[in-house]
């Protein structure tokens, strides 16, 4: 017979009551697309400025001069990993030669500072997820996975693998940050499906990123312009799933309208707010029928 199972010392598994879980800060998870010129970055200014760090990877802060909150900007894969990894803390269960693993944080906390640094700051606003999958691909097709193994000849497949692998693992490791809002932005694509209709997808590297995505953050959000029953066009973040023009949305606080104001501050305010009614929330929204379709002019 096999010996039975003990558990290591120090180790206790420890259940998390429901009065503690409520009361633990939580943080905002969001992705929010938008098609090009739609505004996506001016949503900075409907965030505090003072707690507020802006992750700028576009170098496209122009939408945004005279703002007055901290920005960093990082220029290579590895600078984005090393952020994530000083934002986030350690994963305590990675390897030492894995990015996020305790010896990674170390190392990035002997490179930045002090973390405690980032305690001022509420808010992570990431633009762009895009420009996020552009640097990692192209650090990707660097290393040994890219490169057929009898060969060496360049492989697509592998770094597209690879690709996939590290970006969730960079979004995840946000995700977990559990007492910042995490905003990632991102650009918005329209293309024909193989049946000649209209669809909407992220503008990202690959296709495992796009598709796991949504299961990853709690908010996923479309910055679109759309008419009002007067005819006139106003800017939107449109936030349910079942919406009448086919936008990628998603709401897992359950307190989101179809349509909100594009002001990210008041937006938050909403969804700390009280819990709706466990049967409101299971039931199934009635279709919007006042609502205009959307505009293809962006609104600057």
């Amino acid at each position: 017979m096999s010996a039975p199972f003990t558990q290591p010392p120090g180790r206790g598994f420890r259940i998390i009551t429901a009065d503690e879980r409520q009361a633990e800060p939580r943080g905002v998870k969001a992705c929010i697309f938008g098609g090009s010129g739609q505004g996506k970055t001016s949503l900075l200014w409907t965030l505090l400025a003072s707690t507020t760090l802006f992750m700028d990877l576009e170098a496209g802060d122009l939408a945004v001069e005279g703002w007055g909150g901290d920005t960093i900007r990082p220029r290579t894969w590895q600078e984005c990993r090393d952020f994530a990894a000083f934002i986030g803390g350690p994963n305590p269960a990675l390897r030492d030669d894995q990015p996020y693993s305790p010896a990674h944080y170390a190392a990035v906390c002997e490179q930045f500072g002090d973390p405690a640094l980032l305690t001022r700051y509420e808010t992570v606003f990431i633009d762009s997820i895009t420009v996020a999958g552009r640097l990692c691909f192209q650090w990707c097709r660097g290393q040994p996975e890219a490169f057929a193994e009898k060969t060496g000849k360049p492989d697509i497949r592998g770094a597209y693998g690879l690709h996939g692998r590290e970006m969730i693992a960079w979004l995840t490791h946000l995700q977990h940050t559990r007492g910042k809002n995490i905003i990632f932005v991102g650009i918005l694509d329209e293309k024909l499906d193989d049946f000649n209709r209209k669809v909407f997808v992220p503008q990202i590297d690959g296709s495992k990123t796009g598709l796991e995505l949504p299961g990853i953050v709690d908010e996923v959000l479309t910055l679109a312009a759309i008419k009002d029953e007067a005819g006139a066009l106003r800017r939107a973040l449109i936030c349910q799933t079942l919406n009448p023009w086919g936008y990628p949305a998603k709401d897992r606080s359950g307190r989101l309208d179809l349509v909100e104001e594009p002001h990210l501050g008041r937006l938050f305010e909403k969804i700390r707010g009280p819990a709706r009614p466990v049967a409101e929330r299971l039931a199934l929204p009635p279709p919007p029928l006042a609502l205009a379709a959307p505009s293809d002019t962006p609104n600057t």
